[in-house]
């Protein structure tokens, strides 16, 4: 007596007949290849490497505050300035791009930073003598260890940004990067000559490090125009700058965009090509709830 047709048996059921591995030329009909594969474009790769190389010219321009502060061509008075400047244009920033910013969350915000201002001022003469025993080749080489750091486990995509009315838990990576931007901070601090140094340093790095990404992460909701010209200043007053600090620090950066910018998309479109996803049957089932009134 010949075995009935084989037919697929839901949670591995045995068929008379046939092995329980059995398998006919049938199994593989419903195989698809590479049906979730996103294809990538050149352009699009690169207007999405935008985010780094802005970020990148942020930590450029904070270690170029830091290099014409510790040689003091920068003093305290200039540094308080500029504090309040960008103090006012975060605020300004955040004030046009939010959608949801009410009066008390505001006022919540304005509330937090005068507490944070107050916290930085109170504890300046502490950060002023931290490192008072440790010579300045290590505070340097501690110093750029830790921004590497903070560069490569800072999250570039926004997803642990905490938008006006919104509420997200950032990820370990997040919260390591952002510690290691504040310790470069205090180490840098340190070797300042007076407290109000210290404070006027430590304000400004704690700005850009804490508001910065925030601040970019509005930009980028309200318009990607707006975000893209935003970037590209910012890309040249960095190259600006470091190049004024030191023409070796200036090629290296505009090595680096160039990496991020070109050479990096241009190795993902390259690979994907090599991406194989197969789907089928013997995928597990997702369910689909279509929910209509």
């Amino acid at each position: 007596m010949e075995p009935s047709k084989w037919k697929k048996v839901a949670y591995g059921g045995m068929q008379p007949g046939y092995n329980d591995n059995y398998t006919d030329e049938s199994f593989l009909e419903e195989m698809v290849m590479n049906a979730n594969v996103v294809k990538r474009g050149m352009p699009k790769v690169m207007l999405d490497s935008v985010s780094i190389t802005q970020y990148v010219c942020i930590v450029s321009l904070v270690v170029s505050v830091w290099a014409h502060t510790l040689s003091l061509h920068i003093d305290e008075i200039s540094l308080l300035k500029l504090d309040i400047a960008l103090l006012a244009l975060g605020f300004s920033v955040l004030l046009l791009t939010a959608r949801q910013l009410s009066i008390q969350l505001l006022s919540h915000y304005l509330l937090n930073i005068s507490f944070f201002i107050s916290g930085l001022y109170v504890l300046a003469p502490i950060y002023y003598t931290l490192t008072r025993s440790i010579s300045s080749d290590s505070i340097v080489a501690l110093t750029v260890s830790l921004l590497i750091i903070h560069l490569f486990l800072h999250d570039y995509s926004g997803s642990t940004i905490r938008p006006p009315g919104a509420l997200k838990n950032p990820n370990l990576a997040s919260n390591i990067s952002l510690n290691a931007s504040i310790v470069a901070s205090v180490l840098v601090a340190s070797r300042l000559p007076s407290r109000l140094h210290v404070f006027t340093i430590m304000l400004f790095s704690l700005q850009v490090f804490l508001f910065a990404p925030l601040i970019t992460f509005c930009i980028k909701k309200y318009s990607n125009k707006v975000h893209l010209f935003f970037s590209f200043a910012l890309m040249s007053m960095a190259l600006s700058v470091v190049y004024q600090l030191h023409s070796m620090l200036f090629t290296l950066l505009l090595g680096l965009l160039f990496f991020i910018s070109v050479v990096c998309p241009y190795w993902l479109i390259r690979i994907q090509e090599y991406k194989f996803e197969i789907n089928g049957s013997w995928d597990e089932a997702k369910l689909c709830f279509d929910i209509t009134e």
